[in-house]
């Protein structure tokens, strides 16, 4: 989603809090600092055999040294948004044109389109299904090979309907999400849509090197090797973390 600086669809302003309600808190230590490329906007990220996958254009990146190694641009008349790679396929939603690209993973060439009602926000799966984000309270479980909407997910934070969910991951058996605007990600359980915890992630950038426009968004996982990477608009810099004690 774009970040705007505006009050957003749930009522919140730019870095204020989520709806917390009785959910666990949980902070974060800091593994290791990476280069990010402070140009990227960056709409979503996935970790594949030892590369990052990056939107708003599509871009393979070298961890280590945020160097773009392949890159695609979109058309000018669609925003690139969330994306997840799928097998031998890399898959892309667009903001508010309603249209996903599939692009060959190895070439980035484009093999089909799908259409989808409403926003696209964030995309990742659970080796079965996509499941997509539009900036509600609600998370699509939509079929990989076409798309089709198999059913929605609730997002509740106690009693409280949980909007403005972003960049998504799914990272043992949860789907992390990005709430926009805001330094948390919520952990939440596809199977019931309750927030199992939040991650509170303030002070990974410093006051000077973040910029105005620099929402958190931005969740790899590398499942081989148990790492958690985050990242956001326009940051000069890519975090390894790992989620520690729970603080509330």
């Amino acid at each position: 989603m774009m970040a705007i600086g505006f009050v957003t669809t749930s009522g919140l302003a730019a870095g204020q809090r989520p709806p917390l309600a009785d959910v666990p808190i949980y902070t974060y230590k800091v593994q290791r600092v990476y280069p990010h490329d402070a140009n990227a906007f960056t709409q979503g990220l996935q970790y594949a055999d030892g590369v990052l996958y990056e939107g708003t254009s599509i871009r393979k990146v070298k961890l280590e040294t945020a160097d773009v190694l392949q890159k695609r641009d979109l058309s000018a008349q669609y925003f690139g948004e969330g994306i997840t790679v799928w097998k031998t396929e890399l898959i892309q939603l667009t903001w508010q044109s309603g249209v996903a690209f599939v692009y060959d993973r190895d070439t980035f060439q484009e093999k089909r389109r799908f259409t989808y009602p409403g926003e696209g926000w964030g995309l990742t799966h659970d080796g079965t299904n996509l499941i997509m984000s539009d900036g509600s309270d609600r998370l699509r479980v939509l079929d990989p090979a076409t798309f089709a909407e198999r059913r929605r997910i609730q997002v509740m934070a106690g009693t409280t309907p949980l909007r403005n969910l972003n960049e998504l991951e799914y990272v043992n058996g949860e789907v992390f999400a990005n709430i926009w605007t805001t330094d948390f990600i919520a952990r939440i359980s596809p199977d019931t849509g309750q927030v199992l915890g939040y991650i509170d992630l303030n002070g990974l950038l410093t006051a000077n090197e973040r910029p105005s426009d620099g929402v958190l968004n931005g969740i790899a996982y590398d499942r081989e090797r148990d790492r958690l990477f985050v990242t956001g608009k326009l940051w000069p810099k890519l975090f390894e973390i790992k989620v520690t004690a729970r603080v509330r």
